[in-house]
């Protein structure tokens, strides 16, 4: 596995970590509470721990105007003024196409996400009829 699908694989664990309120200074309150030592093995990911380029992609990403529809829910970003945020936080060419790999992995997962979160609506919604 190269660097680039580690950091994604480490990226979907922060982000699974923070959608369950699981973050590096709540298992450091459970192992104090509990007694227990710090294991860095199973220690959870921190924003801190990614290289910048991440960091910024992240920035970016959020910045980024949403693309949302009644009945269909988020499709994506708006990437109008991405080249814009790009020039302005010097995302460079040797970085260029790890970024938007990470851009477009966030956006396949907040897209996921929506349509999960809209199909659990639905769902509920035909179950209350």
């Amino acid at each position: 596995m190269d660097q680039r699908d580690q950091c994604l694989d480490h990226l979907e664990e922060l982000f699974k970590n923070l959608d369950q309120g699981i973050s590096q200074d709540r298992y450091f309150e459970m192992q104090e509470q509990m007694g227990q030592p710090i294991d860095p093995k199973v220690m959870p990911v921190a924003i801190e721990d990614f290289p910048d380029i991440v960091l910024i992609a992240i920035n970016i990403f959020n910045r980024l105007g949403d693309r949302v529809y009644p009945e269909i829910g988020y499709i994506g970003k708006d990437y109008t003024n991405l080249l814009m945020y790009m020039e302005m936080l010097g995302v460079e060419t040797p970085d260029k196409d790890f970024f938007l790999e990470v851009i477009e992995w966030l956006d396949a997962r907040a897209i996921k996400k929506s349509a999960e979160s809209l199909k659990r609506e639905y769902d509920k919604m035909k179950r209350k009829k």
